[in-house]
């Protein structure tokens, strides 16, 4: 039986990538994630006894009972809700060698450092059947509880790759025939997306400084959402990322 302290150490970005695993926590979060790959959920972690242990219903994988004081000594969330899941991360997940059929609408994070952030595009980003999503190693791990939290579980809907050399990646996708769309606030109107016919990537940049020149120097174009900056300067990068992937949704 693993001591609590692995389940809390989890919680750290090292810890995760040794170990293979995160904490998803929440009954939504955790149910979603069982929906999706059942086969991932190494463990669930449940505070009961017996009773509530068989109301669990029958899964395919071990549980364990915890005391509310245990239980809370293990996740990062301020009102824990009695269950959490230890999910096995995907292979292939930190590293640069893209599925070999990735999908035709991806996302690209560059420097979207807010794990909130993050977890809402992946939860956006699953709901409008994009297929995958690149993060810069500057960008939060999409793993961590935040993270794993804000997708409320949709985590494991979509292919990840968080690494330094995304760039790589991006290059890679556009000699396959993709087209690449940095959002910009010099860009183009958006409702271009909706033309192109070939397989696209939507990229978008840091919270603060938005996308690098060498984002802009490898993409096909670049766009902007028309907005009132009088009234405020920026789109939160998890808005303006819904926005876009969902008129990249919309393409006939």
């Amino acid at each position: 039986m693993k001591p609590l302290t692995w389940y809390r150490e989890l919680a750290d970005s090292r810890k995760r990538r040794e170990n293979g695993c995160f904490l998803a926590e929440g009954r939504r979060t955790v149910g979603l994630i069982r929906a999706l790959a059942s086969a991932s959920v190494e463990e669930l972690l449940i505070i009961g006894d017996a009773a509530e242990k068989d109301a669990a219903g029958p899964p395919a994988c071990p549980v364990r009972l915890l005391t509310e004081k245990q239980f809370s000594s293990i996740c990062t969330a301020k009102t824990p809700q009695g269950i959490a899941a230890v999910v096995r991360i995907p292979d292939g997940s930190y590293g640069n060698r893209l599925p070999e059929d990735a999908g035709n609408r991806l996302l690209l994070l560059e420097g979207v450092q807010d794990p909130g952030n993050v977890g809402t595009l992946v939860r956006t980003a699953a709901a409008l059947r994009f297929q995958g999503i690149m993060l810069s190693s500057e960008s939060a791990d999409p793993f961590s509880p935040k993270a794993v939290q804000a997708s409320a579980g949709s985590i494991m809907a979509i292919w990840l790759r968080r690494t330094e050399r995304y760039l790589d990646c991006a290059q890679e996708l556009k000699e396959r025939g993709y087209r690449l769309l940095a959002a910009d606030l010099t860009g183009e109107d958006p409702a271009l997306i909706a033309r192109v016919k070939s397989p696209l990537v939507v990229m978008l940049g840091s919270e603060g400084s938005g996308i690098s020149d060498q984002i802009r120097g490898i993409a096909d174009t670049t766009i902007a959402i028309p907005m009132d900056r009088r009234n405020a300067e920026s789109l939160n990068v998890a808005v303006s990322g819904g926005i876009l992937m969902y008129l990249a949704g919309s393409r006939k």
